[in-house]
């Protein structure tokens, strides 16, 4: 790949991958950092991206594998030195709708309600969760992504349903 291919990329995956950085830090500063990041570190892999193969599924990796170094990095520092915790940016923009705003109001509730859920998970399910359901990746390029064996993806995708089902119904009792 060259340069005006990643420059593609960015173009066509770019609000893809920064939705799926904020889904995973919830900061947008952080998710900002974290995007940048990724291009520049995508600038330094150039000969390693295959325009060919899934180039958004490499993306998602490379997302991935910074975000876990900074969650290494800070869990690191944070034994020896306590640190404030990140908090959630809450200031998210959504388009308007034609709904009423009973259903708006109910249609955000329950948005936050899910992502609060999925939030809530273990990253082992949370990370198929999002993968699947924000990106819209087949379960074959999860498995790309995360170098896990697609029945692994299978079951982490059953088990974090199970588990959203379970947390999201007793919410409502």
């Amino acid at each position: 790949m060259n340069v005006t291919e990643l420059e593609e990329c960015i173009n066509e995956y770019g609000k893809d991958i920064y939705a799926f950085c904020r889904q995973l830090v919830y900061n947008q500063q952080d998710a900002d950092e974290l995007y940048q990041d990724t291009f520049l570190k995508a600038m330094e892999l150039l000969g390693h991206i295959e325009s060919e193969k899934n180039p958004k599924s490499y993306l998602l990796s490379i997302s991935i594998r910074l975000w876990k170094n900074r969650k290494r990095k800070f869990a690191w520092r944070s034994r020896i030195v306590q640190m404030e915790s990140l908090s959630k940016d809450e200031n998210e923009v959504e388009a308007k709708s034609d709904w009423s705003m009973e259903e708006e109001i109910l249609r955000r509730e329950q948005q936050e309600e899910i992502r609060k859920a999925v939030g809530r998970l273990a990253e082992k399910y949370r990370l198929p969760i999002c993968l699947y359901y924000m990106e819209e990746l087949s379960v074959a390029d999860i498995a790309k992504v995360l170098k896990l064996p697609q029945g692994t993806v299978k079951s982490r995708l059953y088990q974090a349903r199970k588990l959203l089902k379970s947390q999201l119904s007793l919410e409502d009792i």
